[in-house]
């Protein structure tokens, strides 16, 4: 068990030395000793990042369900596995024990079976966030079909792009969601997407909201009655430790949208170790991840990991502004929350309101506040510390992304020593080196450089969808033998990471390569403001220029805004020096945002440097309408 879970900085550095000393043994050791295999592996792993090629745990045999849970029926049958926290806080919240989970899960699986669906068919799952969205993903994951759940945000013609990539035979969604005061009519989104989708047989509907849909004839179910027939078990279907497992989405920097593949043995071996050691998860703790399950967060971090350890996870349907904005409070409260894990862009955004919301509830149940999507401002991780974490709870500020599956660098609570703006050490078994522009690896500490990672780890997408070559082309090109993230990072003198942002966001001015995270940073300790985005357009002379779109807190015009401009220049001075002082400041009322928190910058360079006849879709944004009101305030 001395392994598994992690509780000093000297353990750390012991485990840490030991996992990259012996990876393959040391990851034997994980995955012998806490999950269930229907057959072990001939051989830990076999790796190329030339071509690239990884497997794990090579051979083996397995279900991930009945590791999540047939395993825990014996013993936390009982044991609340889900929580459903609804939209709407007068509406009762539901729990969900590991018995129930089962019989959910078994009946729902049997209802794909019925309707065709085999191992290795893909479903696409287009849900909000209730029960029935965790329960479609075990559903298919038991009999061997892979889910591509696309978040229900997105747009008729980003769901039907997804589903034509790869292929899926069903769509699972629901008549409508609630999100905040609104209705959005997600059956009418799929109608609309369908049009276009020859692969598609048969789409099921859960009833949430109860409107009044067009269901099309030998085409759409309504889920319940198949449910209500359906038998309470289901054998699980034995997979291939290489077997995929899900594709998920993510958003290129260029062209159409990534298929990301993960397998079923690496990625449950690497989430649920994750899991239990960045969360210090505890037998009867409550553990609650924000994001929605249509992310790779929620995939890894609301279901798989959590459930792998038989914890007790909540599933909140809401916005965090509704009713109010101390409703991720209020949850904690009500729930007696121990692990809490959202975005720095939910608690700016919280920060923004005040206190008042957060005062007004007893947060005491808190061990470890987590986040996750981007790296922390020193502002809000402090405003976060203070008044959520009252000093006493560590912030784990991770690290990783879809295509690494899980969490890759963080501090470990109460054993790493945190550092605002850091997501500290590499995670056990994770192996980076910081590259420079020629392809060599910068040694030493109080460096930066492009963020790689030497050796595979179990979790890593295998390949993109249909497209090995992509995968190959966007990961493993550019620096010989190593994966390549896409981001910066910085070293400090103790070896704590601290990541710079996307490479692309990098800015040379006047020869200089400015990360635009730091710049921000600077920015956003103004007291005036709530938010800045930072790009660079053309100039004669520099080459590039900083463009900075600047959201205030208070709208009222308390002050000028010529004045306004020359103190945040003044502030970026004095932090990082007048090289990184911005030519242009545009004070904006909102910056355009993906579902998950991201600025898209891609759209601010295009408005900066004058070019906005091509932005691209802007309907999967969160925000579309505030692409045209910067427009028409560019400078």
């Amino acid at each position: 068990m001395s392994n598994y879970h992690i509780k000093h900085l000297e353990e750390y550095f012991q485990v840490y030395r030991k996992s990259v000393r012996n990876p393959e043994s040391f990851w034997e050791e994980v995955a012998e000793e806490h999950f269930l295999w229907r057959k072990r592996w001939d051989n830990a792993l076999s790796w190329d990042f030339s071509k690239p090629e990884v497997k794990w745990f090579e051979g083996a045999k397995l279900n991930i369900t009945e590791n999540c849970i047939d395993r825990h029926l014996n013993t936390r049958g009982d044991k609340t596995a889900i929580i459903f926290e609804p939209n709407d806080p007068n509406e009762a919240a539901q729990h969900i024990t590991y018995k129930q989970l089962h019989d959910r899960v078994c009946r729902f699986a049997n209802v794909l079976k019925e309707q065709g669906i085999q191992k290795g068919d893909r479903v696409c799952i287009y849900l909000p966030m209730i029960p029935e969205l965790a329960i479609s993903v075990l559903a298919c994951a038991r009999i061997g079909a892979i889910h591509s759940v696309v978040f229900a945000g997105f747009s008729s013609t980003a769901l039907s792009t997804r589903i034509n990539d790869s292929d899926c035979k069903m769509v699972i969604t629901s008549d409508g969601s609630y999100r905040g005061s609104k209705t959005i009519d997600l059956k009418g989104i799929v109608d609309e997407a369908l049009e276009d989708c020859p692969s598609i047989q048969s789409v099921l509907v859960v009833k949430r909201i109860n409107s009044d849909i067009q269901m099309k004839e030998g085409r759409d179910h309504w889920l319940q009655p198949l449910l209500d027939e359906a038998y309470h078990d289901c054998e699980p279907e034995i997979m291939d430790s290489e077997d995929p497992l899900f594709i998920l989405y993510t958003s290129g920097s260029t062209g159409k949208p990534k298929g990301m593949v993960h397998s079923s043995g690496g990625y449950m071996v690497y989430t649920a170790y994750t899991f239990k050691n960045v969360f210090q998860y505890r037998e009867n703790d409550v553990y609650w991840c924000t994001a929605d399950i249509g992310w790779i967060t929620g995939h890894s971090y609301i279901v798989y990991g959590p459930l792998a350890n038989g914890a007790t996870t909540v599933m909140f349907e809401g916005v965090p502004s509704y009713p109010d904005f101390g409703r991720f409070w209020e949850i904690v409260d009500k729930h007696q929350v121990n692990q809490f894990y959202t975005a720095p862009t939910a608690i700016r955004a919280l920060a923004k309101e005040g206190v008042d919301y957060v005062e007004k509830y007893d947060l005491s149940s808190l061990k470890v506040l987590g986040t996750v999507g981007e790296p922390i401002n020193e502002e809000a991780w402090h405003w976060y510390d203070d008044n959520v974490g009252k000093k006493k709870s560590p912030i784990v500020d991770t690290w990783w992304q879809t295509e690494t599956g899980g969490i890759m660098i963080s501090p470990i609570p109460f054993a790493t020593p945190t550092k605002p703006t850091y997501a500290t050490l590499p995670f056990i078994g994770i192996q980076p080196a910081l590259m420079d522009e020629n392809g060599k690896e910068i040694k030493g500490n109080q460096v930066d450089g492009r963020l790689c990672i030497k050796f595979p780890w179990p979790s890593m997408a295998r390949t993109i969808w249909g497209d090995h070559q992509r995968y190959k082309d966007t990961y493993f090109s550019a620096f010989e033998n190593m994966y390549f993230t896409g981001d910066g990072a910085l070293r400090d003198e103790v070896g704590y990471y601290r990541i710079t942002g996307r490479v692309d966001d990098v800015i040379i001015v006047s020869g200089h390569n400015l990360g635009t995270a730091p710049i921000e940073d600077a920015i956003n300790e103004h007291p005036a403001v709530a938010e800045s985005a930072i790009v660079g357009f053309p100039h004669d002379i520099k080459g590039n220029a900083l463009y900075g779109y600047v959201i205030l807190k208070d709208t009222g015009e308390y002050r000028r805004h010529d004045n306004l401009r020359k103190e945040i220049n003044q502030l970026i001075t004095e932090q990082i020096g007048p090289i990184a002082k911005l030519d242009k400041i545009q004070f904006t009322q909102g910056l355009p945002k993906t579902r998950s928190g991201k600025i898209m910058r891609r759209i601010l360079r295009k408005i900066a440097s004058k070019d906005t006849s091509n932005l691209g879709d802007t309907s999967t944004l969160l925000n579309p309408e505030v692409v045209q009101e910067i427009i028409d305030n560019a400078l």
